[in-house]
């Protein structure tokens, strides 16, 4: 037996972290570095789509009118039964054409496909409904103090979502269409219109052209 053979120390601390950082590095990076900038406009236009998805919210909303008596409140027509409800119904349709549109756009933008471009989908579209919400219930208030305390006065109430939940509409349908579509995509890349930037050309003067007017020299 060898009796130089021991047991191995353990490699230092430093060198480990100089392995691991050596190591295969995920190959999306670049991508995403490289479409950061295109990524954060998309989401900013997608949060400010909120600003008509909260008007046609609010345009559409069934909501019920009172007539303000001595004695209560009486209702004005014959709202449905589901009026409760119908705010929240209409809420959540917008939010999910304002998705299915956002995901096909964003697939349409073929130069950035990636993940933060799918990224950038499900932010701006979860943005846009908090934006929605906030400007259909600003622009729906409900009736005031003042208004309920006026007799004969006619009121209508205020507009407002009761199920929160129906934020995440839009964001899923969004990621949902992208997702599929990357899915029948007939190719790995995704179809991008960019292919990977070549390296720069060998100057007349560098290297390589001094090379070849030394060979054209002895030649002659």
């Amino acid at each position: 037996m060898d009796s130089s053979s021991g047991p191995v120390a353990p490699a230092p601390p430093s060198a480990v972290r100089r392995a691991w950082s050596s190591g295969p590095r995920w190959p999306g990076a670049a991508e995403v570095r490289a479409d950061l900038n295109s990524s954060l406009l998309l989401a900013g236009v997608l949060t400010l789509a909120g600003l008509p998805a909260g008007l046609l919210w609010w345009a559409l909303a069934p909501r019920a009118q009172f007539e303000i008596t001595e004695s209560s409140p009486v209702v004005v027509g014959h709202p449905s039964a589901e009026l409760l409800v119908a705010g929240d119904g209409v809420f959540t349709l917008v939010l999910a054409g304002l998705g299915l549109l956002a995901g096909l756009g964003g697939w349409w933008l073929r130069r950035r496909r990636g993940v933060a471009t799918l990224l950038a989908l499900a932010l701006g579209c979860l943005l846009a409904g908090v934006l929605a919400w906030q400007l259909g219930e600003l622009l729906g208030p409900g009736p005031t103090r003042a208004e309920l305390a006026e007799v004969g006065a006619v009121v209508t109430t205020g507009l407002s979502l009761g199920s929160v939940p129906a934020l995440a509409v839009a964001p899923f349908l969004a990621t949902l269409v992208y997702v599929v579509a990357t899915l029948l995509a007939s190719s790995e890349d995704l179809g991008r219109s960019d292919p990977a930037p070549a390296g720069p050309p060998a100057r007349e003067g560098g290297p390589a052209g001094a090379e070849v007017r030394e060979d054209a020299g002895r030649r002659g």
